[in-house]
This record gives C-alpha cells, sequence and structure tokens, in this order.
C-alpha cells in the first residue's frame, strides 16, 4: 500500500540526544548511542532496525516507561522525562496509549473490564463507581469499533490472538491518548490477522487524527506509516520520508 504524503503543523513528541544502557552484570551495554527523534502531531511513524537496535528501548523511553541515560524526551516544548514520577504517571495515563505485543490483558478480567483498566487506575474509588454506568458504555462502543462487540463478558483465554490485540487497542484509546505508542502490534499475528490490526491503526490515524508510533521488525508493515526511522547498532540510521 502506497504512504499518503501528510503535512504536520507543529512538533509533537521528541527525543533529543537520547543515550540508553544496561549492565548485565558488571558489564555495561550501550543500547541508544544518541538519538534524535521528532514525531509531529496527528503523524503515523515506524521504527525498524534489526533485534537489540534500540527501537523498543527508544519507544519505551518517548513513553515514560523508562529513562534516558542522557538526553531528553520532550512533549511539545517541555521537557517530560525528569517530572516527578506523579506527574509522569498522569502523563502515561492521559497523554499515552500502549500496545504491546503481548497484549498484558489480565487474565481474570473480562474484555469488557481489561478496557476499563486504565480509568479505573484515573479516578479513585468512589469517582469510578459514579461514572461507572457512563464509563462502561464508552468501553462497549470502542470496542464495537474495534470490532469485539459480541465478546465483552469473555475472558483473554477465550479470544484469538487477533482478539487479543484489538482488546488491547481498545484498553489503549479508553483514555483517550493524544499518541498512540505499539510495540510490534503483529509480532504475533499471521498475515491476514496482522493486515487487520494494521487496518485498524491507519484508520484511527486517518480518521481521528491520532499520533502513532509503532516499532515493527516487517519493512512491509513499516512501510505502511508515513515515515520510518531505522536504528542500527543503537544509533539513527535513515530516515524514510514519505
Amino acid at each position: 500500500m502506497s504512504r499518503k504524503s501528510i503535512t504536520m503543523p507543529t512538533q509533537h513528541i521528541s527525543a533529543v540526544a537520547v543515550e540508553k544502557s544496561y549492565f548485565k552484570g558488571q558489564h555495561k551495554i550501550p543500547v541508544l548511542r544518541g538519538v534524535d527523534m521528532q514525531v509531529r502531531k496527528g503523524e503515523f511513524v515506524s521504527i525498524v532496525g534489526q533485534s537489540g537496535s534500540g527501537k523498543s528501548t527508544l519507544l519505551h523511553l518517548i513513553g515514560l516507561l523508562d529513562g534516558p541515560d542522557v538526553g531528553e524526551v520532550r512533549l511539545g516544548d517541555q521537557r517530560i522525562d525528569d517530572l516527578p514520577a506523579r506527574s509522569r504517571d498522569e502523563l502515561r495515563n492521559r497523554v499515552f496509549g500502549f500496545i504491546f505485543q503481548f497484549y498484558h490483558l489480565l487474565p481474570e478480567l473480562s474484555v469488557l473490564e481489561n478496557v476499563l483498566t486504565p480509568l479505573m487506575i484515573r479516578y479513585s474509588t468512589l469517582e469510578y463507581w459514579k461514572r461507572r454506568k457512563q464509563l462502561r458504555t464508552t468501553a462497549g462502543e470502542l470496542l464495537e469499533k474495534v470490532g469485539l462487540a459480541h465478546r465483552l463478558t469473555h475472558k483473554p483465554s477465550e479470544l484469538s490472538g487477533g482478539e487479543m490485540q484489538r482488546a488491547a487497542i481498545a484498553r489503549a484509546l479508553i483514555a483517550k491518548p493524544e499518541i498512540l505508542l505499539a510495540d510490534e502490534p503483529t509480532g504475533n499475528l499471521d498475515a491476514g490477522t496482522g493486515g487487520e490490526i494494521m487496518d485498524l491503526l491507519r484508520t484511527l490515524n486517518q480518521q481521528d487524527g491520532l499520533t502513532i508510533i509503532m516499532v515493527t521488525h516487517d519493512e512491509l508493515i513499516a512501510k505502511q506509516a508515513h515515515r520510518t526511522v531505522r536504528l542500527a547498532e543503537g544509533r539513527l540510521a535513515l530516515r524514510d520520508a514519505a
């Protein structure tokens, strides 16, 4: 599928000269080595690279799941990686939505309850119960949008891989995030089901204007984004403009 050109007016999220290393025993292992990346509002960007290139680490830094050793993560003009823990928690709950390769659905909860978990975290127990009827309606509408209206009461163990990923997408959207971060969203799926998930992500981007940053190892999947950022050995190797 050909990529559509877009014009973005403002920078939305950026990583500025970020470096990240991990320790394995006494050995320091550099993962990111001074990466600069900017994503504009409403853009769909894919991050590609070989295993160990740092692509998932970069996504985790952008989404405040981890912090850089050196460099900054900025939302608009504000640095966000050095905010107090409570402020970073709030950003993860309100600004970012997350989709992971392994879904991370809670096995003891129904699909509907899994989708509602970000709002259970956002609101106090009393406030959640006051809003419960409205929130359940919103979650049901989201599940209908992703094609799971018939699975509201099912547990994750009763779903296919594609259905679990659709449920994870609905969970990511329930909090109305500005930026959707997807780490190998089709990695555990067959080609046909993966294509359906990509169709859904493109619809969210094109119709709702949702900013999406997606990590993938699949070049064909990556080409469906507006732009590709390529990492090699922790460095930015190439940008493929739309």
